[in-house]
């Protein structure tokens, strides 16, 4: 009789041990040649622009010869051209000899800076307060035979002579307030107009 050879093979696994798990092996189809990994693609749709980016305007700086160019409200205009105007008439007095016309002549510049000196919001105060600050003006102009009432009297009848200056004063700052309302209101429907960026 032939007996048979009763070997475990060589080769193939053993079945008394136990089979170690297997690792999953990472996909390779996500990955480049250099082994990063490669982002997929999206699909092309509109592009977004950047928003622009808004740099504040510089600062020109001030010219040596350039006036100043403060903004004075309704209430500070007002106070500006009484207290000036007062002061000029105090100094008509004092070198002229309260000559009414010295102090008509010095009216029109003041009317002109408080015209120009009012911020926007208040423009339409400068014709209402210049009038006043040429009364205040007067009453160390005016001639007067001393007391209340004589001081009075002379305000009034430097009032109805003068009134050629008044008018004048008056006349030229609502032109210009008129000229810069105007301005403004042209700023304001050239930027409704213009598109929004």
């Amino acid at each position: 009789m032939e007996q048979y050879r009763t070997r475990s093979p060589q080769y193939g696994p053993r079945r008394d041990r136990p089979r170690p798990p297997r690792q999953p092996v990472p996909s390779q189809a996500g990955r480049g040649a250099g082994g990063e990994p490669v982002r997929a693609a999206r699909a092309p749709g509109p592009r977004r622009r950047p928003a622009p980016v808004r740099r504040p305007a510089p600062t020109p700086a001030p010219a040596a010869g350039r006036l100043p160019n403060p903004r004075l409200t309704g209430l500070g205009s007002g106070l500006f051209c009484a207290v000036v105007m007062f002061l000029l008439g105090a100094l008509c007095s004092a070198l002229f000899g309260a000559s009414l016309t010295a102090y008509g002549v010095l009216f029109l510049p003041v009317c002109v800076l408080t015209a120009l000196w009012v911020r926007r919001g208040d423009l339409m105060t400068a014709p209402v307060v210049v009038p006043i600050a040429f009364a205040v003006g007067l009453l160390p102009v005016a001639d007067g035979e001393g007391g209340t009432g004589g001081t009075l009297m002379g305000l009034v009848t430097a009032l109805a002579t003068q009134a050629g200056w008044l008018y004048g004063g008056t006349l030229i700052a609502g032109l210009i307030v008129i000229v810069r309302r105007i301005r403004l209101m042209h700023r304001r429907r050239t930027a409704a107009a213009r598109p929004p960026v």
